[in-house]
C-alpha cells in the first residue's frame, strides 16, 4: 500500500531496498577514488603532498557543486520526475569521466597529464554529486511514515556492510596481490571495469525502484507546486533548521573520521607496517560482516523504530566510542604483530590479540553501521521538518546543504594524512607495504585509523542532546503534513467542481 487513508505515504519493501542500492552505486566510484593519491603519485608523477592536496581540493569542489545541483533538482519536474534525471545524468558523467581519467590521461605528454587529470576529475565530480543527491532526496517522496523510514537505514546498512567487506577484500587481498602489491596502471584499469559495470546495474535498479514514487503527489504537501529556491533559502535553512544543524555536526565529523579510517594509506600503515600483515587489511570485513549486520538489524529494527532515530543514533555512538577506546588500548599495550587471520597467508592459529581484535571490530563495525545508516533517513526527517517549519518542500536543498558542509569538513582527510606522513618521513612517496616501521609512522596510523573516530563520536553525543526530532515529534510532523495534504486535495476537488459548474 502506497498511501493510506490518513494521508501517510508508505512504500513497498523493494522500493526502499532498491533506492538503498544507489548508495552502493556511488560508493563504488568513491572507493575507487580513495586510491587516487597512489595513481597521481606513482603514474602521473605528482608529489605526496600535491597528490593528497588534490583530493582535498576536489572534495571542496564536490561541496561547491552541491548547492547548484540542489537548486536545479528542486526546480526540476515533468515527465521523468525530480530524481530520475539526476540518476541517469550522474551515472553517465561518472562513467565517461572516470574512463578518461584512467585510460585517456596516460596518452597525454607527461607534463600535461596532471592538468588533464584535474579537468576530468572535476567533471566526474559533477556527475557524482548528481547521483548522490538522489539518495537523500528520493527518500522524502518514497515514505514519510516514522515507523517505516528507519528501514531504509537497515537496507542501506546491510548493503553498505557487504560492500565495505567485499571492496577491501577485492582491492587489497585479491587485486593488489594479483599485481604484486603495486598500484600500477593495470591495477586501476582493471578496477575501473568492475566499478563501471556494477555501478551501472545498481543505478538501473534504483531508477526502477523510485519510478512509481517520483511524482508530484508524493512531494511535500502533495500540491505539485514548483518551489522557488535561491541561495537565500540555504542561509535561512541553516539559521532556522536546528535538526539539520545538529545532524550536520554529527555526520560531518563522523565522515572526516571514517574517511581517514578507511583511507588506503592508513590501511597500509596499520596492517602492513604496524601489524606486519598486509593481507589482513582485506579480511577484517569478512569476519565482521554477519555479526555486524545482526547488530545493525537489532539496533535499527528495534531501538530506532521503537524509540526513534535520534535515540538509535545517540546510543550507537556511545557504544562505538567505548569500543574504539578499547581498540586503541589494545594496540598500545598489546602486540599488534600477532594479528593473524585465516586466509592472510600468515595464520598459524588463533591468539589472544587476534581474537580480541576481531571481537572489538565486530562490535565497532555494528555500532558504526547503525549510526551511519541512520543519517540518510534522518536527513529525510529534516526535510519533513522544513515542510512543517516553513511550508517548503526542498529535498535537494536539504540534502545538498548537508552534503556541502559534510564534504567541506571531510575533504580535509587526505590532506591531513598526506601532511602527517610527510612530517614523519623523509620519503617523497606515500608509505607502502615495504616501508620500514617507525614510531612516528605508527603514531600517524593509529591516530588516523582509531583516534580521530573518538572525536567524531563525541560530537555525535553532544549534538544529539540538541536534536529536536524525537520519535514523538516526527509522529506529530507526519500527521500534520498528512492533514495539509488532505486539505490541499479537498481544496483542489472543490476548485475542479467550481470549474465544472
Amino acid at each position: 500500500m502506497e498511501q493510506n487513508i490518513s494521508g501517510v505515504n508508505r512504500a513497498k519493501w523493494w522500493q526502499i531496498a532498491g533506492l538503498a542500492v544507489n548508495d552502493v552505486a556511488t560508493n563504488l566510484y568513491m572507493w575507487e577514488m580513495i586510491f587516487i593519491s597512489y595513481y597521481l603519485n606513482g603514474i602521473v608523477g605528482a608529489g605526496v603532498v600535491i597528490a593528497s592536496s588534490l583530493a582535498t581540493v576536489m572534495r571542496l569542489w564536490d561541496g561547491i557543486t552541491d548547492p547548484i545541483i540542489g537548486i536545479i533538482l528542486d526546480k526540476t519536474g515533468g515527465k521523468f520526475g525530480k530524481n530520475r534525471p539526476f540518476l541517469v545524468i550522474g551515472q553517465l558523467i561518472m562513467l565517461v569521466m572516470s574512463a578518461f581519467m584512467f585510460f585517456v590521461t596516460p596518452k597525454f605528454p607527461k607534463a600535461a597529464q596532471f592538468a588533464v587529470f584535474v579537468i576530468f576529475y572535476a567533471l566526474y565530480i559533477i556527475g557524482y554529486t548528481c547521483q548522490c543527491v538522489v539518495t537523500k532526496s528520493a527518500q522524502t517522496c518514497l515514505t514519510n511514515d516514522p515507523k517505516q523510514r528507519p528501514t531504509f537505514g537497515i537496507y542501506a546498512g546491510i548493503f553498505g556492510s557487504i560492500f565495505f567487506t567485499v571492496a577491501p577484500l577485492y582491492s587489497y587481498t585479491y587485486l593488489l596481490g594479483k599485481h604484486q602489491y603495486q598500484f600500477g596502471m593495470e591495477y586501476f584499469q582493471e578496477m575501473w571495469v568492475v566499478v563501471a559495470v556494477l555501478s551501472f546495474v545498481l543505478t538501473a535498479i534504483a531508477y526502477i525502484a523510485i519510478r512509481g514514487k517520483d511524482k508530484p503527489e508524493f512531494y511535500g504537501i502533495g500540491n505539485g507546486q514548483e518551489q522557488k529556491v535561491s541561495i537565500k533559502d540555504y542561509i535561512e535553512v541553516l539559521k532556522k533548521n536546528r535538526a539539520l544543524q545538529m545532524l550536520v555536526i554529527s555526520a560531518s565529523t563522523d565522515k572526516l573520521a571514517t574517511s581517514m579510517n578507511g583511507n588506503a594509506t592508513v590501511a597500509i600503515i596499520v596492517y602492513a607496517i604496524i601489524c606486519k600483515n598486509a593481507g589482513a587489511a582485506g579480511l577484517v570485513g569478512t569476519y565482521t560482516l554477519v555479526p555486524s549486520i545482526i547488530i545493525l538489524f537489532l539496533g535499527i529494527g528495534y531501538v530506532a523504530r521503537k524509540f526513534g532515530q535520534m535515540k538509535g543514533f545517540k546510543y550507537s555512538s556511545y557504544a562505538a566510542l567505548f569500543t574504539m577506546i578499547a581498540l586503541i588500548a589494545m594496540f598500545i599495550f598489546g602486540d599488534p604483530t600477532q594479528l593473524s587471520l585465516p586466509g592472510d597467508g600468515k595464520f598459524a592459529g588463533w591468539n589472544t590479540f587476534s581474537l580480541a581484535f576481531v571481537v572489538l571490530m565486530v562490535l565497532y563495525t555494528g555500532f558504526k553501521q547503525i549510526a551511519g545508516s541512520l543519517v540518510y533517513p534522518m536527513t529525510a526527517d529534516c526535510t519533513d521538518y522544513e515542510v512543517y517549519r516553513s511550508g517548503k518542500y526542498v529535498p535537494g536543498l536539504i540534502g545538498t546543504v548537508f552534503s556541502f558542509i559534510d564534504k567541506l569538513i571531510s575533504s580535509l582527510a587526505p590532506l591531513i594524512i598526506g601532511v602527517l606522513c610527510a612530517a614523519v618521513s623523509s620519503s617523497s612517496e606515500l608509505p607502502t607495504a615495504e616501508t620500514p616501521y617507525s614510531a612516528g609512522l605508527a603514531a600517524v596510523g593509529l591516530f588516523c585509523m582509531f583516534g580521530i573516530i573518538i572525536f567524531g563520536y563525541l560530537c555525535n553525543i553532544i549534538a544529539m542532546h540538541f536534536y529536536p526530532l524525537t520519535k514523538e515529534k516526527m509522529e506529530s510532523i507526519s500527521a500534520d503534513i498528512a492533514r495539509i495534504k488532505r486539505e490541499s486535495t479537498n481544496e483542489s476537488k472543490i476548485e475542479l467542481k467550481k470549474k465544472g459548474a
